[in-house]
């Protein structure tokens, strides 16, 4: 477990869930109001990590709809009343969840429809803290990283890896939409961004630019 703070926010990224996706709670320490990107298990942690910087979380958003990032998405909100947000392009996927989980021979755990569909660099806020949602397809149709450019930086979810990049043989896998995503959406970014990677270690935009080895710029 990590725990950073960049600039004002509160930034703490941890591995959970039984495929141990990265989730990142990004909180204001002054209004005590969060965000958590990516909760795909382990809801308990989830909402202790949260009590533990004294933060209330008002969103929860999706980087896709696969099962690995969305397993403690329905108990966080149950507990919280955080609305979760989804780019519309993968509804297809969530309405697929259950199904998805029992091919994975994962317990299902229920979560109820999305109730924001966001869109391309729609701003995504809390409190004083602003970003974006871009829409980087190619992993899964509806596939969308968030970037806090004040704080350099993005939840690339499953589009891009340290010294690697998402998979693209799923079902709505496509590898020229996923390599136009990366090269157009984020190696167009600061260099010195700080990359939250959907799951392993974390890696910068200048690094994957220069040494990824799938696609560099």
């Amino acid at each position: 477990m990590t725990e950073t703070t960049i600039s004002q926010p509160v930034i703490e990224t941890f591995p959970v869930g039984p495929l141990q996706c990265n989730c990142t709670i990004l909180g204001d320490p002054i209004t005590q109001q969060a965000l958590v990107i990516d909760p795909g298990g382990d809801a308990d942690l989830i909402l202790e990590r949260l009590q533990h910087h004294g933060l209330s979380v008002t969103r929860i958003l999706h980087t896709h709809a696969h099962l690995d990032h969305f397993l403690a998405s329905g108990r966080i909100k149950a507990v919280t009343g955080a609305e979760l947000a989804l780019h519309p392009d993968d509804k297809m996927l969530w309405d697929q969840l259950e199904e998805q989980c029992r091919m994975f021979g994962v317990p299902y755990e229920p979560a109820p429809p999305p109730d924001q569909w966001l869109e391309h660099e729609e701003e995504i806020s809390v409190s004083d803290i602003c970003g974006c949602a871009l829409h980087t397809p190619g992993h899964t149709p509806g596939s969308t990283c968030f970037l806090f450019a004040e704080s350099k930086f993005l939840a690339a979810g499953d589009t891009l890896f340290q010294g690697s990049i998402g998979r693209t043989d799923f079902p709505g896998g496509d590898y020229q939409a996923l390599e136009r995503s990366i090269r157009e959406q984020l190696y167009t970014l600061d260099e010195e961004t700080t990359v939250v990677t959907g799951h392993g270690p974390p890696t910068t935009i200048g690094a994957e630019m220069r040494t990824n080895a799938f696609i560099r710029a």
